[in-house]
């Protein structure tokens, strides 16, 4: 049992550092209306390590699963958790009243915590 135990934690300590951060969620988004096109404010949170592993991006997504906007984020938020970031110029099409909101991480992908929320007319 012992040996057992031993090999795990073994294993343990060879999993690279960068995949225990977790997926990036996204904790709360607010749109408004500007003109024609929208503005979202996201507040994204993620245990980001570096370089290898941070939030990189998200993205405003409709009912039907087209993407309607991308934040691509250029650099780790350490020291900065959790950040809110904004995109303008999004067009989000007629009869459209409720988008998704998702993150993403350079290791995991999409799949943490999504927001969606009513779009204002």
């Amino acid at each position: 049992m012992r040996r057992l135990v031993l090999a795990c934690a073994w294993l343990v300590m060879l999993l690279p550092a960068t995949a225990l951060a977790g997926k990036a969620d996204v904790l709360k988004v607010a749109v408004s209306q500007q003109g024609e096109t929208y503005r979202f404010d996201v507040t994204v949170a993620h245990e980001d390590m570096g370089w290898d592993h941070y939030a990189d991006a998200w993205e405003v997504v409709g009912p039907d699963g087209k993407v309607l906007g991308v934040r691509t984020l250029f650099h780790p938020h350490v020291d900065e958790q959790p950040f809110t970031r904004s995109l303008t110029g999004v067009k989000v099409p007629a009869g459209v009243d409720r988008v998704t909101v998702r993150a993403h991480d350079k290791v995991h992908g999409w799949g943490g915590k999504e927001v969606t929320v009513e779009v204002p007319r």
